[in-house]
């Protein structure tokens, strides 16, 4: 379904407001000895100083000077549309009126110029809002603090000492001391005690304690 265009009032008579004034501006200019494009410039160069200062005037409420090129621009468009209206005589223009349309040119670039190069006003910085200050607390301890524990004295290690190395033992010596003790267990039909064995060798407690470690003897 197609939308439906909606015509706003305003809008309407702003056009139609827009398009008198700029005929007005055009038929005076033409009156005044500016024929050709140079009559349609005008209107033109009328209305963009306008618009230009009102731009201006957004921004800047208190800037003079936008406020005096608006004056001047809606004097010239205004002035237009009174003068043709019968009070003015459009075949024989006053000299004076000749030398004002010749001269706005000039006249409107100089407005556009400043209005669009003048610097922006400075922001207002923002009065700084005094804070009161934070009353001051003398803070006094009536207790004395604990003193610190005594450091627990720790007990030194004693190192573990350190294993003694089983010597050696040769095979020979292991051979025949499993020989002596396979034939006390067939004799006696019980294992061979570890001294009986280091009595039968001879041997240092070592040795003997090696032997007996390694055939398992009590």
């Amino acid at each position: 379904m197609p939308r439906s265009i909606r015509v706003d009032a305003v809008l309407v008579q702003a056009v139609i407001a827009g398009a008198l004034s700029f005929a007005h501006l055009h038929d005076l200019a033409e009156a005044a000895g500016q024929t050709g494009w140079k009559a349609w410039a005008y209107p033109i160069s009328v209305d963009l100083l306008l618009v230009a200062a009102w731009r201006r005037l957004r921004t800047a409420r208190q800037d003079k000077a936008a406020w005096t090129w608006f004056v001047i621009a809606l004097v010239a468009s205004l002035g237009a549309n009174i003068a043709t209206a019968g009070l003015l005589d459009l075949k024989h223009v006053p000299a004076w009126l000749c030398i004002v349309v010749a001269g706005w040119p000039a006249l409107a670039f100089l407005g556009g110029t400043l209005l669009v190069h003048a610097p922006a006003e400075p922001a207002v910085p923002a009065q700084a809002v005094d804070e009161p200050a934070a009353p001051e607390v003398d803070v006094h301890r009536t207790d004395e603090p604990a003193s610190a524990p005594a450091p627990v004295p720790v007990p030194e290690l004693t190192p573990a000492p350190a294993p003694v190395d089983a010597p050696a033992v040769p095979a020979a010596l292991l051979d025949h001391a499993r020989k002596l003790a396979d034939a006390h267990h067939a004799s006696t039909g019980s294992p061979m005690p570890a001294d009986v064995l280091s009595a039968r060798l001879g041997l240092p407690a070592p040795m003997t304690d090696a032997i007996a470690a390694q055939l398992q003897l009590t």
